[in-house]
């Protein structure tokens, strides 16, 4: 009886080899060679600027002839070309892409100076608040103002808190931003807009 039902578990085994068959095994793989340590880097040189298009005919004496003419115009006739091509073309006027709140960096260059005066006459629609100091025996006042108008928990909030100077909250309008910087002072805290 004992060997009887030490053999039904080998039947069953090989009964699964036949309909699975044989296991998956991983070995050496010869073909494999290890990268030598010493080798140095292949250098490849690219060209100066890709074109995938490949290399362009040159233009046609027709072509020369029709830019030499342009650019012999003067500044107001050369400046009325782009939009009658754009009509009799029939291409749709292009609109202005607002970089309003991207750092854009130093595109300007030397001409930074009108870009910067333009800045300083575009008024800010969005402000952060800013949490500056509390009193400490109005921790706990301040942390239940700041759960309030923010959508934390209790943890998030007195870890904020805690972590002052923080900002409470961003991308506020300014009618906003000055209702949270009163509800902050009258709990015993200092806020402020930014």
């Amino acid at each position: 009886m004992k060997l009887i039902a030490r053999l039904r578990p080998i039947q069953t085994c090989t009964a699964l080899r036949e309909i699975i068959g044989p296991l998956q095994s991983r070995s050496f793989q010869p073909d494999f060679v290890p990268r030598d340590p010493n080798a140095k880097p292949i250098r490849y040189k690219y060209p100066a600027a890709y074109d995938p298009y490949g290399p362009r005919p040159p233009p046609s004496d027709k072509i020369v002839q029709l830019a030499e003419r342009i650019a012999a115009l003067a500044p107001e006739e050369r400046r009325q070309i782009g939009p009658l091509l754009r009509e009799i073309l029939r291409h749709p006027n292009l609109k202005q892409i607002s970089v309003e709140g991207m750092d854009l960096g130093a595109i300007g260059g030397a001409g930074g100076g009108p870009a910067k005066a333009e800045e300083k006459k575009v008024e800010k629609t969005a402000f952060d608040v800013k949490l500056e100091k509390f009193d400490a025996a109005a921790k706990i006042k301040v942390i239940k103002e700041v759960r309030s108008f923010t959508s934390l928990g209790l943890k998030e909030a007195k870890e904020l808190v805690e972590k002052a100077p923080a900002i409470l909250k961003q991308g506020v309008t300014k009618e906003e931003a000055n209702e949270i910087i009163e509800k902050i002072k009258a709990v015993g805290g200092v806020a402020v807009m930014e």
